[in-house]
């Protein structure tokens, strides 16, 4: 859509229907898919390659991924719910102690939004009328005064389930890469290595891309990152190889 040009239509428009559009940064998807994936391709590289260059048998390199994944992506999706779930539960308390203090203290509180919104520019006399204005709805009153106090929104709820199972899918789908070699019959430290490096690449890229960052820059720092871990995990594997035989 063209922006408008008359000055009654700019006014009337949403400008988000003509001049810019926003992600959505406020459910927590993208922090959960991306860590998930993170997560889930860096251990599970990790653990092959230490696996591997101790000199076990592809079998035991695939079991191990398995395992790996599987343990993994549990102890995510578990992890995530708690927090999540945690999460909303403080929220439910801040809500319960906002109406109480509206209750007891209805004048004061009042005053204290009054003061918030002169802090933000409002001169005196439109910043005590705004805030008498949304103290005559009380539902509205406890939310704008959470949002001004605290910075959060009572009905930006994210589902505990939700997040519990994006954390256990995009963890299963970033562990599974390294061993997608090993499932297909062809594994071997260097094909799981190379597809764990393709895995790394990808996911930072496209992390990268979504934040709106650069997203090549994105793709080698998180191969950098990951061929750190890597190479930690390689030199380990390879010296308790080398002290069993």
């Amino acid at each position: 859509m063209s922006a408008p040009q008359d000055p009654e239509d700019i006014a009337r428009i949403d400008p988000h229907e003509y001049d810019h559009t926003h992600s959505n940064v406020s459910g927590g998807w993208l922090r959960a898919s991306v860590f998930g994936a993170m997560d889930g391709l860096v251990s599970n590289i990790g653990l092959v390659t230490g696996i591997g260059a101790a000199g076990a048998s592809s079998r035991v390199v695939l079991l191990t991924g398995v395992s790996g994944l599987l343990a993994g992506a549990f102890s995510m999706a578990l992890g995530e719910f708690t927090s999540v779930r945690s999460q909303n539960e403080q929220l439910d308390k801040e809500v319960a102690t906002e109406q109480q203090a509206q209750q007891r203290n209805p004048i004061g509180e009042q005053a204290e939004l009054a003061r918030e919104f002169e802090a933000m520019g409002m001169t005196t006399t439109t910043a005590r009328t705004a805030a008498a204005e949304i103290h005559s709805n009380s539902t509205r009153t406890v939310h704008i005064h959470l949002m001004q106090e605290l910075g959060i929104d009572p009905d930006e709820r994210p589902s505990p389930i939700a997040a519990a199972l994006l954390s256990f899918l995009f963890f299963s789908m970033g562990a599974i890469v390294p061993i997608i070699p090993y499932l297909l019959g062809v594994g071997s430290l260097l094909t799981g290595l190379a597809a764990g490096c393709v895995g790394l690449l990808l996911a930072g890229g496209l992390a990268a891309k979504v934040s709106g960052r650069i997203w090549w820059r994105g793709a080698l720092r998180q191969l950098l990152l990951g061929l750190i871990a890597v190479g930690v995990t390689y030199i380990v594997g390879a010296a308790i190889g080398v002290e069993a035989s």
